[in-house]
This record gives structure tokens, C-alpha cells and sequence, in this order.
């Protein structure tokens, strides 16, 4: 298929590609192989996934709790995959703040608690550049943060943990500005998830393990859950992550990530975003219904999702989702 994503200067450098005079490049420029996040259990990643980056065969690592023991010891992994690899890769973690944190050394504040207070702005800032600072001394250049769900009950999914700045989606929008311009300036790619928003799912909605549907009228879907990403696209946002969720009002048939409607006519063509679109955990029991691994790759594929995530912590699902890609890339 043709593909209709975009690459930011921002995800440029983060994956090496060449921006173009208007800073942007088709991501059909990346190889099926180095669309694929790998993710691996253990303090030490395995050789044949070293190996595998030596050849420039992989899109990056997502590193997770059980990879870390501390910032230098993960460094030192990252700088270990960095010299191995001829290409660059993304390295990045959910370090979101508060109790989503993959990294120690904070921020110590949720984004709830940075939507409450007196300055959303000030306080988004300074979330980001104690973000940055970690990241940075971690050897990581991409953060999936930040969360701009707009959540509607207390106590639901997004809010039961903090993750959501508000339930005011120009707090929210305020805060994803903020922290955005803050992180990126400091040379760590941010990612604004989940499109089109998982704000009204209920407090055990969650995707990474059942079925979730959002069942809100199109115009709320749009005017509530997708206003954040007007202003995180503005701020120059290089990854968007769609959610797993269903949104019969956008699409009856398609999770998000899987919708070409919400990905490809929302995303892209409505809101304008041309940055890369990364998807959620592949593995995801939202997904149970979907077969294997590389029928959820080349599903997502299909609707336009440019990297896949493949956080099992299983270097097997990597493969298998590169594998499909390039059986299903144009001859």
C-alpha cells in the first residue's frame, strides 16, 4: 500500500531519516524491519536482539521495569545497542510521572496533579524537564508521554492513576503544549496518546487486557477527546499512539489503531498531524479477537500505523510482526 504517514523533524532524528526542505519525509523510507519496536524480559537484552540491531534490523527497544536496575545500568544498555546498530533507533520507556514512571528519579508529579495546579503551564514545564533529564541520563530519546486523555468521572481509567492532566479538554490541551515544546527541546521525542482518546472508558476498561468500547456520540469525540491533539500538533508532536479501544460513533467495524477512518481521516487529514503514528502494545487483550501477531501488524499496517510495538518482552513477537510486514510490502 501507499503510505500516507509523515515524518516530523523531531522523529526524523530519532530514527535517522533525512528531513526534507518542509522537514518532513514519506515514512514509506523506512524498511519493513525498522518499523518494529522490539522489547525483551531481563536486565540483559538477549545477543540475537544485539544482533539483530547490528543489522540494522530493528526500529528501537522499548525498555520496561524489569530491564532496569538503575539509570546507569540502562545507559549502559542503551549505549550498547547504539554502538551496535549502523542506524539509529528509538530507545524510549513510559515515564509519564507520578506512578507511571519506568525510570527512577521522577517526575514525582502525575499529570493530575500538574492539571490542578495554579500554572498548568509552569507546572506541564517543569514535568517535562525533569522528564528530559532522566531520559537523557538513561540513553533514552523518546518518551511516550504525555497522556492526553480527557477523562470524565473521577475514578475512571485515566484518571484512577492520575494520567490525565483534566477533565477540562483545554487544561489538558494547555498542558500537552507545554510539556511537549519542553520535552522536545530537549532533543527527546514525545508521544501524545491514546488518539482518539480513552477519557470516558470506565475504571477497568483497559485495553492492554480486555475489549474496550467507547460508546460517545462523534461530535463529543471530536470537540472533548480530540481537541488535546489540536494543540499537540501545533507544538510540533512527533509520535501519535492510537488506542486499542472501539468508537462505534467513528467506526463501527476497527479499533483505532486499526481504523483507517480514525487514523488516516481524523488524524491526518482533519487535524493535519504528519508525524509518526506508533501503536500501542500489540499483545493487548483488547486485540483477542485478532489472531496472531502479524495479523495485528499488517492489520495496523493496513489503517496506516507506521511503528509497531512489540512489548511482550519477547523477542520472537518482533520478529513475527517484521516478518508479516514484509510479506506484505509492495513488490
Amino acid at each position: 500500500m501507499t503510505r500516507r504517514g509523515f515524518i516530523t523533524s523531531a522523529s526524523a532524528a530519532a530514527l535517522g531519516v533525512t528531513a526534507l526542505s518542509m522537514a518532513t519525509a514519506n515514512a514509506s523510507a523506512l524498511p519493513p524491519e525498522r518499523r518494529v519496536i522490539y522489547s525483551y524480559a531481563g536486565a540483559q537484552p538477549p545477543a540475537e536482539l544485539l544482533t539483530l540491531a547490528s543489522k540494522g534490523q530493528i526500529g528501537g527497544v522499548i525498555f520496561f521495569a524489569d530491564n532496569i536496575s538503575s539509570v546507569q545500568q540502562i545507559a549502559g544498555v542503551a549505549a550498547e545497542f547504539r554502538k551496535a546498530s549502523p542506524t539509529p533507533l528509538i530507545l524510549t520507556v513510559d515515564q509519564e510521572g507520578g506512578q507511571v514512571n519506568r525510570l527512577p528519579g521522577g517526575p514525582a508529579q502525575s499529570a493530575k496533579q500538574v492539571g490542578a495546579s495554579a500554572d498548568v503551564s509552569a507546572a506541564a514545564r517543569d514535568q517535562a524537564a525533569t522528564a528530559a533529564r532522566v531520559l537523557t541520563a538513561a540513553g533514552m530519546n523518546t518518551n511516550l508521554a504525555p497522556v492526553v486523555d480527557v477523562y470524565r468521572t473521577p475514578g475512571d481509567f485515566t484518571d484512577h492513576y492520575g494520567r490525565s492532566f483534566s477533565n477540562n479538554p483545554s487544561v489538558v490541551a494547555t498542558c500537552a503544549g507545554s510539556y511537549i515544546s519542553t520535552l522536545q527541546g530537549s532533543k527527546v521525542s514525545a508521544c501524545a496518546k491514546h488518539f482518539p482518546g480513552l477519557g470516558a472508558a470506565g475504571t477497568n476498561a483497559n485495553t492492554d487486557e480486555v475489549p474496550v468500547t467507547i460508546d460517545r456520540p462523534a461530535n463529543e469525540l471530536t470537540s472533548v477527546d480530540m481537541f488535546p491533539y489540536q494543540r499537540a500538533i501545533q507544538a510540533g508532536i512527533a509520535l501519535v499512539m492510537p488506542s486499542w479501544a472501539k468508537y462505534p460513533a467513528l467506526d463501527p467495524a476497527n479499533p483505532a489503531g486499526m481504523s483507517t477512518i480514525i487514523l488516516q481521516n481524523h488524524l491526518r487529514q482533519r487535524l493535519g498531524f504528519r508525524g509518526l503514528i506508533i501503536s500501542d502494545a500489540l499483545e493487548a487483550g483488547a486485540l483477542g479477537s485478532y489472531g496472531s501477531t502479524g495479523n495485528r501488524a499488517t492489520s495496523a499496517d493496513r489503517a496506516g500505523v507506521d511503528l509497531l510495538c512489540c512489548s511482550s518482552r519477547n523477542i520472537e513477537q518482533g520478529k513475527e510482526a517484521t516478518q508479516a510486514l514484509r510479506q506484505a510490502a509492495p513488490r
